[in-house]
């Protein structure tokens, strides 16, 4: 099969993809849609879609929804509360839906953390980055379903290549703890989250595809200390604009209608990554093997 490319590259924005697509009478979901990129996901309403902004924060989440609303024209831009480590919030989120759902974009993450742990022994980033989403997905399946041809967008990171997802000790209960470890494992997780509900739901007419945004500095760094940031000034970085720009094609552009189970950077395809540079996507983070028994597992934890 041949890879899927677009004419959008590193430096096309969010506005660039969707402009002159009609989302009118489609309903989509952000989570994170209050800071970062997620306050940049949302020219889909622009294009004429409902938006909820799924937060932690409400009082964020409704200045963003107010200035959309202004900047749009489009009133239907909603905020409902959200705490994806919590699945009593992410259960009650799902449950207050009613009707189809078009579009979930998975974009809310915490990055590099100090170890912090859930009610449930759960190691915090991967309990917010896979399995908050995980269980959203799971619990707004109806709602998806009933949409014929819903997107889900997942927000992965470069950084999946460096931690597969460690089956005999996802939650660091037996080794060192390694912040960046443990983000690479919750990224490579939110690809194979996309790899097998492209096969589990594609009867339902869902498609479901990762990505990796770019190097966009936002609050989620807020954890990275500055010895850890020294050689980072020429990384090639986004503005937020630009690093919408994948999350959008995915969750809009009709170039990928149809597509599933893929991982993109820069609007298009990624290519295998060779191991000598930090791009592409790893083979482990495709695998269906993997795919399959990180959602089994996900699935008696949520």
């Amino acid at each position: 099969m041949s890879r899927i490319t677009t004419p959008f590259t590193h430096d096309s924005t969010a506005a660039e993809v969707v402009a002159g697509v009609d989302l009118s009478g489609r309903r989509a979901v952000v989570t994170g849609g209050a800071s970062g990129i997620g306050v940049e996901t949302p020219p889909l309403a622009a294009a004429g879609a409902e938006v909820t902004l799924a937060v932690r924060n409400t009082a964020a989440g409704e200045r963003v929804a107010a200035q959309l609303i202004e900047s749009t024209g489009n009133s239907n831009v909603f905020v409902a509360p959200i705490e994806l480590a919590d699945r009593e919030s992410v259960r009650a989120f799902a449950a207050s839906w009613d009707g189809p759902l078009h579009i979930l974009v998975n974009n809310a993450g915490v990055m590099a953390e100090p170890l912090t742990r859930t009610p449930e022994g759960w190691e915090h980033q991967f309990a917010t980055n896979h399995l908050g989403h995980f269980g959203l997905a799971l619990g707004l399946y109806d709602a998806l379903a009933a949409a014929g041809d819903a997107r889900i967008v997942s927000v992965s990171s470069s950084a999946h290549l460096r931690s597969d997802v460690h089956f005999d000790d996802i939650h660091f209960e037996r080794r060192p703890y390694d912040e960046w470890a443990a983000y690479g494992q919750s990224k490579t997780a939110n690809i194979l989250f996309a790899v097998e509900a492209a096969k589990r739901w594609a009867d339902a007419g869902i498609v479901a595809n990762a990505l990796m945004p770019g190097g966009i500095r936002t609050a989620l760094q807020r954890h990275v200390d500055a010895e850890a940031q020294e050689g980072w000034d020429n990384f090639p970085w986004k503005t937020p604009e630009q690093g919408a720009s994948t999350s959008v094609l995915l969750a809009a552009s009709p170039l990928v209608a149809g597509v599933t189970g893929k991982y993109f950077e820069d609007n298009n395809e990624a290519v295998p990554n060779t191991g000598e540079e930090f791009s592409g996507v790893a083979k482990y983070a495709l695998d269906p093997e993997s795919a399959t028994r990180l959602w089994e597992l996900s699935e008696k934890l949520v």
